[in-house]
């Protein structure tokens, strides 16, 4: 705003010809469309007030509204980028302000919603993905329907169950994840994403700086929760119980979805979340956990083509 106003000043004094120039600066601000039609809706504003202003006129007609002149926010001319020059009226004096322009806006809107999703470990790929992206496989079919059906329950509040996909190495299955998460994030509806093995990795690290109870809070309060690759995380009873037991039971008693991917059915992730790293067979401890995951998810096969080696 300074700059444009002391600029026309220094230009003012040093010109010799200023009264001329004055006059047809003048002339081409108070002609200007705009300003013709604001000044008209003002007809008590002396003529005083408009010849004290016209500095704040004319670096309103100077600047773009609303995008008019520029072609994308990092392209704007104004001098306060991706904000929109406003004249207003108070107590009978001149105004100018700026607002937010239409660009601005929409940055900082998609901004916002790519704050929704927050992921440990998973790949661009992944936190990119998209439900058109998805390949048309009939073998996949169960699980697209599934996902849309799902997603349209969101439109009257997040459901209190997610889905359990299983299947082969390829399938898609994370992909599937990362499309729910984007989907997700058009509904203001915040995803964490994580990757078992990192994440089992990173909770028993966290034991050291002692923020481990402060992440384990922040997992079972997230709006949707996705788990990839359960079943694949260093076995450990501790993990089992007390971290991943204590997320999901928080969930269940919530009703909070959680999203999972594994290779292993749910029977088959039973047997195997029973055997410990000591060698111990624990079913009743790993019984409990399925019937958590069972509460917050929908057990939905994907056996379809590997798509990593095509």
């Amino acid at each position: 705003m300074k700059p444009v106003q002391s600029s026309l000043k220094k230009w003012m004094e040093k010109n010799e010809n200023f009264q001329e120039n004055y006059t047809r600066i003048k002339n081409d601000v108070l002609n200007d469309p705009e300003i013709k039609e604001f000044l008209s809706l003002h007809p008590e504003l002396a003529q005083r007030e408009i010849e004290k202003n016209l500095i704040k006129l004319y670096e309103y007609k100077s600047q773009s509204k609303q995008c008019d002149q520029c072609s994308s926010l990092g392209g704007c001319k104004n001098m306060l980028p991706g904000y929109s020059p406003i004249l207003r009226i108070e107590n009978n004096e001149i105004h100018l302000s700026y607002e937010k322009c239409h660009s601005r806006v929409a940055y900082e809107k998609e901004q916002q919603q790519q704050n929704l999703i927050q992921s440990l470990y998973m790949p661009k790929e992944i936190l990119e993905a998209t439900i058109d992206g998805i390949d048309n496989d009939p073998n996949r079919s169960k699980a697209i329907r599934e996902i849309i059906q799902f997603l349209s329950q969101v439109k009257e509040g997040i459901p209190k169950r997610g889905l359990y996909l299983y299947g082969p190495f390829g399938v898609g299955k994370t992909y599937f994840l990362g499309a729910i998460a984007n989907e997700l994030k058009k509904y203001n509806i915040s995803s964490m994403l994580i990757y078992m093995p990192e994440f089992s990795r990173e909770i028993k690290s966290s034991i050291k700086d002692d923020s481990i109870n402060e992440k384990i809070d922040y997992f079972k309060k997230a709006d949707v929760l996705m788990l990839d690759d359960i079943g694949a995380e260093s076995q450990s009873a501790w993990f089992r119980d007390e971290i991943l037991g204590a997320i999901l039971h928080y969930r269940m008693m919530e009703r909070l979805p959680v999203f999972f991917t594994s290779n292993y059915s749910m029977d088959q992730l039973e047997d195997h979340l029973a055997k410990t790293n000591r060698g111990d067979i624990e079913a009743v401890k790993a019984g409990r956990i399925m019937e958590r995951i069972r509460q917050v998810s929908s057990e939905v096969p994907i056996f379809a083509d590997n798509r990593r080696i095509k």
